[in-house]
C-alpha cells in the first residue's frame, strides 16, 4: 500500500546491539592505528634491521680472517726442518735444497683457495725448471694419499709432496689456515709469507731479494697475499 511502512527498515531483535553481560552496553572496539601504511612501514623497518645485522656478522667475519692471516713471525728466521716421506714414495729434506729458492706450500685437496692457487704454483715451477733455481715443496694437511694423487693428476704439478704426520710442520711454521706458503731464500732464511700465492707475487719476491743481495743487503718482508 502506498505510504505504508512495511517494517523492512525497522531494527529487529537480531539487529539489536547485544548488551554487556553486566548490563552495560559494550563500547565500540578502537580501530587499528595507522592502517595498512603503518604496517608496511613496520615491515620495512624490520627488514632494514635484519639487513644491518647480517652485514655486521659479515664484517666481523672478515675482520677475524684478517687477524688470523696476519704477518707470520717466522719471516726473517731460519726455515724449520722439513724432512719426511713424499707422495711418490721417496723422501725430501729441505736442507738438501740449500742453494735454491724453495716455496713451502701448505694445502689440502678439499680447500677451495688451494685449488684456485694451484695453477699459479704449477706455472712458477715450470718457469724455473730449466734454470733449476727454484723448487716447490707441498705439505698436505688433513688429507689422504689417494685424494692427493688424484688432485695432482688432474691439476698438474711434479714437485715433492710431504704426506703422513704433517701436523708438526704446521706447528713449526705457525700455520693458522690453508693455503699458506713460505718463500725460503737459497741461504735457508724465510723471506716472505703468503696466504694464497700468485706466480707474479713469488717472482717479485725473488727479484727483490736478488737485487738486494747484489747490493750487499738482505731484504726481509712479510707478504700477506690473496689468492688470485
Amino acid at each position: 500500500m502506498s505510504g505504508t511502512d512495511t517494517g523492512t527498515d525497522r531494527p529487529t531483535d537480531a539487529d539489536a546491539v547485544p548488551a554487556d553481560p553486566d548490563g552495560v552496553d559494550a563500547p565500540d572496539a578502537p580501530a587499528p592505528r595507522g592502517g595498512p601504511r603503518a604496517a608496511r612501514i613496520a615491515a620495512i623497518s624490520v627488514g632494514v634491521v635484519l639487513v644491518l645485522f647480517v652485514a655486521l656478522l659479515a664484517t666481523r667475519k672478515a675482520v677475524s680472517n684478517d687477524d688470523r692471516f696476519g704477518p707470520n713471525k717466522l719471516v726473517g728466521q731460519a726455515v724449520p726442518a722439513v724432512a719426511g716421506p713424499t707422495l711418490s714414495g721417496g723422501t725430501v729434506d729441505i736442507d738438501q735444497l740449500r742453494g735454491k729458492w724453495v716455496v713451502v706450500n701448505f694445502f689440502a685437496t678439499w680447500c677451495t683457495p688451494c685449488i684456485v692457487e694451484h695453477p699459479e704454483l704449477v706455472q712458477f715451477r715450470k718457469e724455473h725448471a730449466a734454470a733449476g733455481d727454484a723448487e716447490v715443496v707441498s705439505i698436505a694437511f688433513d688429507d689422504t694419499p689417494d685424494k692427493i694423487r688424484d688432485f695432482f693428476a688432474a691439476k698438474g704439478g711434479d714437485w715433492p709432496v710431504v704426506v703422513g704426520d704433517t701436523g708438526k710442520y704446521a706447528i713449526d711454521f705457525g700455520v693458522t689456515g690453508i693455503p699458506e706458503s713460505f718463500v725460503v731464500a737459497p741461504n735457508g732464511q724465510v723471506v716472505a709469507h703468503f696466504n694464497g700465492v700468485t706466480r707474479e707475487g713469488l717472482d717479485e719476491v725473488l727479484a727483490q731479494y736478488s737485487a738486494a743481495d747484489t747490493a750487499g743487503s738482505t731484504p726481509v718482508s712479510s707478504v700477506v697475499g690473496a689468492a688470485p
